[in-house]
């Protein structure tokens, strides 16, 4: 495990106090699993940003082949 130094604002920090005591959760524990939980989301969110972009890559891709398709039907 890594130790740091963590500065949260009065207001957080009173909130996360009254949580864990309500939770019966230590702090640590508690401020550990929400560390968790905001990387889970922002990994979801970069994976659907490049998803997006490949997608509309993948979409160009698709046209133009569509596209000659439709020249050798046409040619036909």
């Amino acid at each position: 495990m890594k130790t740091l130094s963590l500065k949260l604002d009065n207001k957080i920090f009173d909130e996360t106090e009254q949580i864990t005591y309500s939770l019966k959760l230590a702090r640590n524990r508690y401020i550990n699993e929400a560390v968790n939980m905001y990387n889970l989301y922002n990994k979801r969110k970069l994976l659907k940003k490049q998803l997006v972009k490949e997608s509309t890559l993948t979409s160009n891709d698709a046209m133009e082949v569509l596209h000659e398709f439709e020249k050798l039907i046409d040619g036909i």
